[in-house]
């Protein structure tokens, strides 16, 4: 082997050296380009790490609402659809969910005994045998509302305890929106007007979670 044979041996390993380099050098470029920027405390960063109940409440309730007052079904026709077919009436009027349907209903009567959170309210036309309780706060349970559309899913969520707090922060804004101005011990005696939403547990007693709650 010549002197000027081992002067050239080394430039391959030289090439292939710089090209790795290069090759590091884009991949690092490539990541960068495609990392987004979060600012700690920023509205970007919370929105990451925090679902916030009190916005989603906000956010849901006026669209539910809505919903439900362009669906509601008359108290009196549906007691009637229920009585000669359960199932078919969930599928006409209903929404499914594990335990089963969610009605949208809408009713005038007179609010009569108070027993907890709830009132009972006389319809006129219904069977004597249903009762129906309209819920009047302060304090307003399940997750009626939230399921009342069919388009609040527990996949958009990331855990139990999120969905949970989805359906409590909507019934927050019933409190707020359509209850707030109501004093449920001087309104036992008055005619109302109720749209609003029951699940389907007992055929013979509704439990309706209002989105509408007018006094006459």
């Amino acid at each position: 082997m010549t002197e000027a044979t081992l002067s050239k041996s080394p430039q391959p390993a030289r090439s292939y050296r710089w090209f790795g380099i290069a090759a590091a050098i884009v991949l690092v470029g490539a990541m960068a380009f495609d990392t987004k920027i979060v600012t700690i405390g920023s509205d970007a960063d919370v929105q990451v790490q925090k679902f916030s109940p009190v916005a989603f409440g906000a956010e849901q309730f006026p669209i539910i609402k809505q919903d439900v007052e362009g669906r509601a079904v008359d108290a009196v026709e549906l007691s009637q659809a229920i009585a000669a077919d359960r199932k078919a009436a969930g599928e006409k009027y209903g929404v499914a969910t594990s335990v089963g349907p969610v009605f949208p209903v809408k009713f005038t009567g007179v609010l009569g005994e108070r027993k907890a959170n709830y009132n009972v309210v006389a319809v006129e036309g219904l069977p004597a045998e249903l009762t129906v309780r309209v819920q009047t706060g302060p304090a307003l349970n399940g997750t009626d509302l939230r399921d009342a559309t069919g388009k609040i899913e527990f996949g958009q969520f990331k855990n139990q305890i999120e969905y949970q707090d989805a359906g409590s922060a909507i019934n927050n804004e019933v409190k707020k929106v359509v209850l707030g101005n109501l004093d449920p011990a001087a309104i036992e005696g008055k005619t109302v007007t109720v749209i609003g939403v029951f699940k389907l547990v007992n055929p013979k007693s509704w439990i309706v979670t209002p989105v509408r709650f007018d006094v006459q």
